[in-house]
Formats: C-alpha cells, structure tokens, sequence
C-alpha cells in the first residue's frame, strides 16, 4: 500500500496574546521542528507524536511511505493566513505530486484557527480530499483537546484522539489511527459514523485522565471496542475551551461497521460525559495561598509539592513570563524553590554576560500584551548557565530534542529561577536539570503547565496543587469573553450557559482569569488536587 503521511499541529487559544506565524512553526516549540521528506522521518524517529506512530505501523504494514510535511507549532493565538496557507499548500501539492496513493494519513491536532478560518483542520481535509478523490481513504489522529466539528468528520473516513493526558500515548494514538487506515484500505469498506456533541466545558486541570472523572471516561473507550467487534475507533475529544468558535467544546466521534453500532458507541460516550459533570471539580488557590500551602505540605510529606501555574501554560496559549507566582514565592521568602521555564531571552542574555557565579540586577518576565504583568526586579546570583539544548526524555516529550536558547539559573534567597530563550511547556524535569536544578531536591517546584507535567513530575511529587495567578489562559472557562460559541452551550460544569447570563467573573481581553483561592471559587471543594 502507498501511503502519502503528513502532519500539521496547532492547538488555538483565539484569546492569547501572540498568534503562530512561519517562524512558530519551523521553531517547533516543544514540537519536531518544521520537517519534510526523509528528513521528516528521521526526525520523528522514536518522539512521542502522532506521525511517529504512523510511521512505526506503516513499516510493520508494509507500506511504501511517502513522507510530505510535519509541522507544529506551541498553542498560541491564531495561525496566520500566511502560515496555513503556505504549509497546507505545501502539503496538498506534496500528496498531489506522489502520484496514485492508496490511503493518506493526516497527524493533526483538531483546534487550529487561523486568521481567516474558524476550522483549519476541516479545510486542510477538505483540500487533501480534492486532492486525492473519493476512492482513496484520509484517516486522522486527533488531540483529546481538539474541537472537531461534523465538516471534518465529514471528509475523513476514520480518526482516532489521544486517551491520556498528560498526553503519553500520542505514538499510540497514529498507530491506532494507521491500522485503522489499514484496514479501511485492505477491506475496501469505508465505516460508519456517529457524531455527539456534548453540553459542557471543564477547566484544563481537571480533564486530566490521571483523576477522576476523566479517567473512567476514557477507560471506556477501550471498553466499548472491546464489547463491540463492530466499533473500529471510539474517541472522546474534551474540547479546547479558550477558542471563540461555534465549534467549541466536547464531542464523541465513533467508527463502526454498521450506523447502528456507530450510534449505540456515540451514545453511551455521550451519556457517560453528561452524567460526570457533578465530578469535574476540585481545588485551586491563589498565588500567595499557593505557596503558603506547598510550603506547609512540603514539609509534612518530606518530597516536593508541585504548583501548576495554569494560567499562563505555554500549552494553551500562554507566554510563559508572567511573575505572579514568582512574586509569591519571593515575598514569601520560600526555601529551597524553583520556578521554570520563565521565557525572557533578554534576562537570559544578561546572566550569561555577566557569567556564572555573579550577583547583578534583573528585570525577569512580565509581557507587553498583558495589562499590569511587569517584570520583576531582583538582584540575583547567577548560578549556571546553559545553552538549551536537551533531549526531554520523560513520557509526555517521549526523547523530542529541544533547543531553548541561551538559558540560566538566578538564584533569590531559597528561590531558584529558570530562564530561557525560548518557549516550551514545563513538562519535563530536565528543563530544570539543563541550569542546574534538582527538582527530586526542591520543596516547592512551580511549573508552566497546566498538566502535560504530571507524566514526568507526579513520580516525584508528594502533593500536587493548581496555582491561580493572572495569565493568558483562565482556569474557568467562564472567565473567558466569549460572542461566539453555540448557544446553550455550558461554560463550566454546571457553570452559566453562553447567551445566558453571565459568570460572576468575567476577565478583560487579553489577561487572564481572576485569582481565586480555594474557598471563594465556584468550583471549589475541600480535596486538593492530589495524584
């Protein structure tokens, strides 16, 4: 079997405040960099991806594969009409000049909006399906957070979404996708399908399939294959809830033999999300109480306590410089802490100037699109310095090679910094190691992610804690100014419905959702967030 396999990954917040142009995308950003041909399959060799997967499959298919394009870039906001059109261009005339094919892979995320296109998922799709003819099969991997509407289900003949995350099994998800393609093309049928979309958003944290209720939620979806040899692929895709789109929010999507199967999958995906909804809650805290609690727990539990600094997550749509938590930590005058990845190339710069083991004066993070985020000035050691280049081999980054630029160490007291060039998700302990820092040593680690970080940091931590500190990224969707999202639509668990009256907290454009603590957010119960 011919195969043309190519890629194309964004994950939108249409709130952030930087969208994702060329550059974002041949930088990678935690991603394979911008990659084609045979240097396309070297590249994601052995990486946690979608299209490593795929290619891992294809060879034990034995399939003659025809690398195009893979391109990702780090959530932010909208993709420039410049980038989608000259990266979807490049990928249809790719799959156009392989000649006769008999099936495309397609690695894509499914909440990609751009600059002149609510779906971009749903028109790249579109434009490989005119490309290649009804005869020959399009199958997907998809993110769990895509937000797939019915136009992209109607132009491929199967996908499969990720059921983990943290995101550890994305290779596994393109080979369930690629035997799913496989069969399609060996069979000569085309499955049935079912879609459901569901009524309510949940906050990023808590979608996490390491706690309940999602765990069981995507238990099921093997269960359900299992029960029914009919069923081929059954997904649930949570949604991307900072996206201002009609198509915004959860659905299930099943691949099935027959209508029949496909709708009896579809239903009880559906039903099992409606009746978890009471269970989607948990505990956040404020910055100051944040650090007060980690300290406390720390020394209890004898093992670090990890503070998520959610709303400013580089993985959906942060910029990784905002200093609410780091002002906590320093005014709390915390013991052995850390924080990282603070993005601030010039900080970066000037503590290699001034070389290791110097003390000097620094203005750290802050960002000029969001109102009163400022840097912080501190006088600091500089205790290492590094170049940023490392192999992230713990499980979510599955041994992806990042280069992160110039990056350093400040140290503030007991509070350790760590700055670097260029933006990544927090979700490997080795962006600590790079400048020096033991994180299995740390009372306190506070990290720039939401949840990617749990599938490297939970081994590690006694006690685990959502940080709200403002950022680009709410932590309540209902904090978020939406016009667009389809009406009726909830945007929170049992939270307000869009074209209803309003959450009580609103945020202004362009800055992240309140600060909370625990005991005044709608949310909140007495469990912490623990692993």
């Amino acid at each position: 079997m011919r195969v043309a396999l190519a890629g194309f990954l964004h994950e939108t917040n249409t709130f952030a405040p930087d969208p994702a142009d060329l550059a974002a995308f041949r930088a990678g950003g935690g991603y394979v960099p911008l990659s084609r041909g045979d240097a396309m399959l070297a590249a994601v060799e052995g990486v946690n991806l979608g299209i490593a997967g795929a290619v891992s499959a294809g060879r034990d298919h034995g399939w003659d594969i025809v690398p195009v394009l893979w391109a990702g870039a780090i959530p932010s906001a909208r993709v420039t009409r410049e980038a989608f059109e000259t990266i979807a261009e490049e990928i249809v005339s790719g799959i156009r000049a392989a000649g006769p094919l008999d099936g495309v892979f397609l690695d894509l995320h499914g909440a990609m909006v751009t600059e002149h296109l609510d779906d971009g998922e749903a028109e790249l799709a579109r434009r490989v399906r005119a490309a290649v003819g009804s005869d020959v099969p399009v199958v997907a991997a998809l993110d769990l957070h895509g937000n797939i509407s019915e136009d992209f289900v109607a132009e491929v003949d199967g996908c499969a979404g990720f059921r983990t995350y943290p995101h550890v099994d994305m290779a596994e998800t393109g080979r369930r996708a690629a035997t799913l393609l496989e069969r399609i093309m060996r069979g000569g049928m085309r499955p049935a399908r079912a879609f459901r979309q569901m009524d309510y958003l949940v906050p990023i944290p808590f979608q996490s399939t390491d706690i309940a209720p999602a765990d069981a939620l995507y238990a099921d979806l093997a269960a359900i294959e299992e029960a029914d040899p009919q069923v081929r692929a059954a997904s649930l895709f949570m949604g991307f809830p900072a996206a201002d789109i009609p198509m915004c929010g959860p659905c299930a999507v099943v691949y099935a033999d027959s209508q029949a199967a496909a709708d009896r999958a579809a239903d009880r995906i559906a039903a099992a999300y409606a009746a978890a909804e009471d269970r989607f809650d948990g505990t956040t805290y404020d910055a100051a109480d944040a650090v007060r609690e980690a300290a406390a727990r720390a020394a209890r539990l004898g093992r670090p306590v990890v503070i998520a600094d959610t709303q400013d997550n580089p993985g959906a749509g942060g910029v990784a410089a905002t200093t609410g938590l780091l002002r906590a930590l320093v005014e709390a005058d915390a013991r052995d802490a850390a924080i990282g990845l603070l993005v601030d190339p010039a900080t970066a710069a000037r503590a290699h100037e001034v070389g290791q083991g110097s003390r000097a004066t620094f203005r750290v993070g802050g960002h000029p699109h969001l109102p009163d985020e400022t840097p912080v000035e501190i006088e600091a050691v500089v205790e290492a310095l590094s170049d940023g280049r490392i192999i992230a081999s713990g499980p979510y980054y599955g041994g992806t090679a990042m280069d992160l630029g110039p990056a350093a160490c400040l140290r503030v007291g007991g509070v350790r910094i760590a700055v670097a060039s260029r933006i990544a998700q927090t979700a490997d302990r080795e962006m600590f190691r790079m400048v020096g820092i033991a994180p299995e040593a740390q009372a306190i680690l506070v990290v720039k992610s939401s949840t990617h970080f749990r599938a490297d940091f939970a081994p590690i931590a006694g006690d685990i804690l959502i940080g709200i500190a403002p950022g680009p990224m709410p932590f309540d969707p209902a904090a978020l100014p939406f016009e667009r999202l389809r009406p009726g639509l909830r945007l929170s668990p049992n939270g307000p419905a869009f074209g209803g009256p309003r959450a009580a907290m609103s945020a202004r454009p362009g800055r992240g959702g309140p600060s909370a603590s625990a005991q005044d957010h709608p949310n909140a119960t007495q469990q912490g967030v623990t692993r």
